[in-house]
């Protein structure tokens, strides 16, 4: 089934706000209900005849039918730009202007490298599409007339080696779907992000993506054993061992690339035994920069849980950590900030990591709150975007941005970013509610992930655009990087140029020359346009 166009997942699962929660922002935020309802998706008019019948046919040829071209309004409307909240709300007002002027479905490695081919012949811009989650603007490209190359039919589990752990699959395959075929040989990828019911696995590999459980199995990128991508100048194909000494990585070149190299048609990951047990736990902690010291000294020393967290005062406060509680009678009031340990694995491990890592925590003052916590924590963890929806039909504005950086500087990070987004909406009449968490941890740093509640104003898109861009500047002036996991896009795309520097940015624009020499790929997406 396709996601929700005007909004996040599957509309049944839509739930409105409890009437406290409206009273909350109204009273707190000063939120008001919206002046008008949104468009419907009949209601949207789409510029029809955007190919020229040549063009079309070239099409049709390369992915073997025209069945597999679609130029429906509603198809095309279903596949323009993502699911960050700016996507939404124009979205919701009809605004198509990156509306792809058609999608095409092809089934396999050849008829990719088919179409990029005809895209070459025809200057023809081209996006690649996977589950359509993209936040940071990674599917607006910047020039002209574009298809857009859904990779749903790619959808297979290509390869499996028991002995080695591996597992070979289709970029097209959602995450789901890739647990369920590898459950069936008794393993597990491993990889929950938020976006899990709706991303695919060529989007993990393209955006550098980082699950929930990313303490335990690891970020996506660091599964990642070897890629197939397809070009317009030929076929790249990396990784022949886990490990290799031949020259730099060029794993390392795809891995992150947003389409803007080529198409990934085949993945090959480390897979690991399905777990024999799960354990999620909650723990309390008198402040963030307490609870971020615990997380710390288990980052550090373990043992590390498969899943570890911490909310701040104000996410604890609110509930954040456990979307589906938000207006609950009896969800938490406690002050401090919740942390959730989680542990997936044999019984002796888990039982083993979590007695001990439980000595740590108490150690490092915490509280131990149970597995209520932890088990609400892990039954709502993909609710949040439902609640995003929730909050836009009740008139707020909400929305996310995530960096990273190393453990001496996250107090300055987490301090900075606060107060850009604080004094930026607040300047311009819509004082936020900020609020954040720790989700991913390693030896030397980790994330901090940031939800912004507001009213939404007079021009929404436009208040979040200046906060965005003064978070940004906040990022990289206090060290951080502009983005751990959700990827460059267009949003990130000016701040990356000025981590990365001038000197690696001409190099990746060599890569892209060479690969894309037209400049067809997701244009302007990663990096900027030529002038």
């Amino acid at each position: 089934m396709d996601m929700l166009w005007s909004g996040w997942g599957d509309p049944a699962r839509a739930t409105p706000l409890p009437g406290t929660v409206i009273g909350l922002l109204r009273d707190l935020l000063g939120v008001k209900p919206r002046g008008a309802e949104p468009v419907g998706l009949t209601d949207i008019a789409v510029p029809e005849g955007q190919l020229e019948p040549a063009v079309h046919q070239a099409l049709v040829a390369a992915v073997g039918g025209e069945e597999y071209v679609r130029t429906d309004a509603e198809t095309r409307i279903r596949h323009t730009r993502g699911k960050s909240t700016p996507d939404l709300l124009r979205i919701r007002e009809g605004d198509v202007a990156d509306t792809p002027a058609a999608v095409l479905l092809p089934a396999g490695h050849d008829e990719v490298f088919a179409v990029l081919r005809a895209c070459a012949e025809h200057g023809l811009a081209l996006v690649p599409f996977g589950g359509g989650t993209s936040v940071v603007g990674g599917l607006a490209p910047g020039r002209g007339t574009f298809v857009a190359l859904d990779l749903r039919r790619m959808d297979g589990l290509l390869a499996l080696d028991p002995v080695s752990r591996t597992a070979t699959l289709q970029p097209g395959l959602r995450a789901p779907q890739a647990e369920a075929l590898l459950a069936d040989h008794g393993f597990t990828l491993g990889h929950f992000p938020q976006s899990y019911e709706w991303a695919t696995i060529g989007g993990f590999a393209a955006t550098r993506s980082s699950g929930q459980a990313s303490a335990g199995y690891g970020r996506f990128d660091e599964m990642v054993l070897g890629l197939t991508l397809a070009t317009p100048e030929g076929t790249v194909d990396t990784g022949r061992a886990p490990r290799s000494a031949a020259g730099p990585d060029l794993r390392q070149l795809v891995l992150g690339s947003e389409g803007a190299f080529g198409v990934i048609t085949s993945v090959t990951v480390r897979v690991r035994p399905v777990p024999q047990t799960r354990l999620y736990e909650g723990w309390r902690f008198a402040s963030f920069e307490e609870g971020a010291a615990a997380l710390r000294r288990l980052a550090q020393d373990g043992p590390r849980p498969t899943v570890l967290r911490l909310s701040d005062e104000t996410e604890t406060l609110i509930g954040l950590a456990q979307p589906d509680a938000i207006g609950a009678s009896d969800a938490p009031t406690a002050a401090g900030c919740t942390a959730i340990a989680g542990y997936e694995g044999t019984v002796e491990d888990v039982s083993y990591r979590q007695e001990r890592a439980a000595v740590v925590l108490r150690e490092c003052g915490g509280t131990p709150l149970g597995e209520e916590p932890g088990e609400r924590w892990a039954h709502g963890r993909y609710s949040a975007p439902y609640l995003r929806d929730a909050l836009l039909d009740a008139g707020a504005f909400a929305e996310t941005l995530e960096t990273a950086t190393f453990w001496s500087r996250v107090p300055e990070l987490y301090s900075a970013v606060r107060d850009a987004l604080t004094g930026t909406l607040t300047e311009q009449g819509t004082p936020p509610l900020v609020m954040c968490h720790i989700s991913h941890v390693y030896e030397n740093g980790a994330s901090l992930y940031f939800t912004v509640v507001c009213a939404q104003g007079e021009d929404p898109v436009a208040h979040w655009t200046r906060a965005k861009h003064a978070a940004n500047e906040a990022i990289l002036a206090a060290g951080g990087t502009i983005t751990h996991h959700h990827g460059v896009g267009t949003d990130h795309r000016d701040w990356y140029v000025r981590e990365a520097g001038p000197l690696a940015v001409e190099a990746l624009r060599a890569v892209k020359r060479r690969l894309d020499p037209d400049g067809l790929l997701n244009p302007g997406v990663l990096l900027p346009l030529d002038d």
